[in-house]
């Protein structure tokens, strides 16, 4: 996950960051333990049925974090490669899987390990909105991907999800739960705190951007959008006066977007 690099002096800001190497612990540990989470029990079902991994097929994950999508592609049977500008969930990821599994501490828009038209396929799983700048990682995507390789991006759903822009609602006439969004088309840039419940903890970077936003990113890169799917959430409400509402805006409103793209030969 990349950062912009700028000079670093004495009276110099701190530069933006969009690494998650700083909650490495944590976040690995959510990541293993958690049976319940929205990667474990939606993405990576729809993940492998989208990408369908198999013998003989060579995989790149990228912005890996501590490889928990990477496992799951290489276990399915293909020769997957990780790759992750965080070296300390590199070192996660090097600690979880088998040495079979290679993995590249590097960021996204410049994978100096890869030669051209080395990969069938390649994945970003929740990590293109912590990436500045998105038509370099498309370009250098498409220069590893072999002709016909295709991208498979999943993300936050950007028409639902805006940070800071977005939020629930209540009506309290009508009895339902809506989902209110006060911008969407503009681009945005909003620094989030990284561990939930915790003000005051490591921060991030999220890029918002429209869907047009990527359509062009990816189609002056020569990607061609295959596949547009929705997903919601699994999660149910407790008992309770809105319980009914909130599970019929969990299943209205999606969660996440997945995009499937192919490169142009």
């Amino acid at each position: 996950m990349p950062y912009n690099k700028k000079s670093i002096g004495a009276s110099a800001p701190k530069p933006k960051t969009t690494s998650w190497g700083g909650v490495a612990d944590w976040y690995s540990e959510y990541l293993e333990t958690t049976e319940d989470s929205y990667q474990r029990q939606v993405i990576l079902p729809n993940l492998l049925r989208i990408v369908s991994p198999k013998k003989g097929m060579h995989i790149l994950d990228l912005a890996c974090g501590q490889g928990f999508f990477s496992r799951a592609l290489a276990e399915a049977g293909a020769t997957v490669a990780g790759a992750d500008i965080s070296r300390e969930l590199i070192a996660r990821a090097r600690e979880l899987s088998p040495a079979s599994l290679r993995y590249h501490v590097a960021p996204a828009h410049k994978l100096s390990f890869a030669q051209n038209g080395s990969f069938d396929a390649a994945t970003v799983v929740l990590a293109i909105q912590n990436i500045e700048n998105i038509a370099e990682v498309f370009s250098e995507v498409r220069r590893v991907l072999k002709p016909s390789g295709r991208l498979v991006l999943v993300m936050v759903h950007p028409a639902f999800r805006i940070p800071k822009r977005s939020a629930w609602g209540w009506d309290a006439e009508k009895k339902i739960q809506y989902r209110r969004v006060d911008g969407y088309l503009s681009a945005s840039t909003t620094k989030l705190v990284v561990h939930p419940g915790r003000a005051d903890g490591e921060t991030t970077v999220s890029y918002h951007r429209s869907l047009q936003d990527f359509s062009k990113a990816l189609a002056k890169n020569n990607f061609s959008i295959v596949r547009l799917e929705e997903w919601i959430s699994h999660k149910k409400s407790g008992a309770g006066p809105r319980q009914a509402a909130e599970d019929t805006a969990r299943k209205e409103l999606p969660l996440f977007l997945a995009l499937e793209v192919r490169r142009d030969a």
